[in-house]
């Protein structure tokens, strides 16, 4: 089970386990009754899945459902307990934090890769079924990032030298440069953009 922090303003936080519908609404709710309405969700919380959940076969029904939880099912919940106030405001944008490998598959990481590609789906139905609502809904793909996720390989130099070699800009994402790909959809600049995923991986999919 993942948490997820709601940062409702000026450092304000309420903590929910995106797995669980009723703590998920019971956070939404908790927002809406301070607030008064929800403008942004940021779907962002996530996992890549422990080191048994690598090619299909081999990777443990728990270590799937695990992943499926957190990365489509968290997502889900959310957006569902968001909809119905941005439906009544006739306004609102969901943004989820997906990855480029929703778009393009990750050797040895068939459960990440699924519920990723699953997010960029579910992304682009929201965008079809609520724009006539004046919703909308985008996606981010980041290639490979630097968190604590990922640490524990590149912090290892042979393994990251050997991740930024497939990366034409030569290094990996540092956490702040997705932020800000969230922070400009999220900003309504780009009012007429929904549906769409945002890659941002250095060109690692441009090969």
């Amino acid at each position: 089970m993942d948490v997820a922090v709601l940062d409702v303003s000026g450092g304000e936080a309420i903590e929910c386990d995106v797995t669980d519908p009723d703590g998920v609404e019971r956070a939404i709710h908790t927002v809406l009754e301070r607030f008064g309405r929800i403008d942004v969700l940021v779907n962002n919380a996530g996992i890549t899945g422990s080191q048994e959940a690598t090619i299909l076969h081999t990777t443990p029904v728990g270590e799937w459902d695990r992943v499926q939880a957190v990365n489509v099912r968290g997502p889900y919940l959310c957006s569902r307990a968001v909809l119905p106030a941005m439906i009544e405001q006739s306004s609102g944008h969901i943004i989820t934090i997906a990855s480029v490998a929703g778009l393009v598959a990750f050797p040895g990481r068939a459960a990440y890769t699924a519920s990723k590609g699953a997010a960029v789906m579910l992304t682009k139905s929201i965008a079809v079924d609520y724009g006539q609502y004046g919703i909308r809904a985008n996606a981010v793909c980041p290639g490979m990032v630097y968190t604590p996720m990922t640490s524990w390989r590149l912090d290892q130099p042979e393994l990251r030298a050997r991740v930024e070699g497939q990366i034409p800009l030569g290094r990996v994402a540092q956490p702040e440069e997705i932020a800000q790909a969230v922070a400009v959809l999220a900003s309504g600049r780009m009012g007429y953009l929904t549906g769409h995923p945002l890659v941002i991986d250095g060109g690692l999919s441009a090969h």
